[in-house]
């Protein structure tokens, strides 16, 4: 396979639903309203363009991994500016921690088999179809998918959040990961 670096035309859009969905699942609800998950990945996006000539990985897994460091440090920026907080590292490492966490989620839904470089490549490219089948769900159910296997929330917990019963909300769940199983089953579509 040859080197993401120096064959660096691969599209870094593929990755945008992938960085939206962690983008939203960290972002604080107090500043949702303030800022766009959609304007964080832009940045994200923005900055790993700029800077894709000094990335050396060599495998897709890597390229997410950078992207994923890169997202954190963009989502620490738009803390600090809607925030009183200045420069923290333990919460930059806890949101680069968590960052990670959540992607380990994702892969745990996906329960791929394998450690090879190609299986890994092959289950990246799964999440980034993961994650735009997520994109493509109903708020409710995408939201209720996200707290439970994102972010291990309980029933309870997702129910008292999303001000509906608990019942409500394992609808919700079993219809969303229906439709996901239905859209990742599907023929990829480039």
């Amino acid at each position: 396979m040859p080197s993401l670096a120096h064959g660096a035309n691969r599209p870094l859009e593929k990755y945008r639903d992938y960085l939206r969905l962690l983008a939203h699942v960290q972002l604080d609800h107090r500043l949702q309203s303030k800022l766009d998950p959609s304007d964080v990945v832009q940045d994200t996006l923005l900055k790993a363009h700029q800077a894709l000539d000094r990335f050396t990985g060599q495998t897709e897994a890597e390229l997410a991994g950078w992207l994923r460091t890169i997202l954190a440090n963009v989502l620490m920026d738009a803390i600090r500016k809607f925030t009183s907080k200045g420069r923290d590292v333990n919460l930059e490492r806890s949101l680069q921690a968590a960052l990670e966490e959540s992607s380990s989620r994702l892969e745990k839904v996906l329960a791929a088999e394998g450690s090879g470089t190609g299986e890994r490549d092959r289950r990246q490219d799964q999440l980034l179809r993961l994650a735009s089948a997520l994109a493509e769900l109903p708020e409710d159910q995408r939201r209720a998918v996200e707290l439970r296997h994102l972010q291990g929330c309980s029933l309870a917990e997702i129910a008292h959040g999303m001000d509906r019963t608990k019942e409500a909300v394992a609808k919700l769940l079993l219809r969303g990961v229906r439709k996901l199983r239905e859209r990742l089953h599907e023929p990829t579509r480039d």
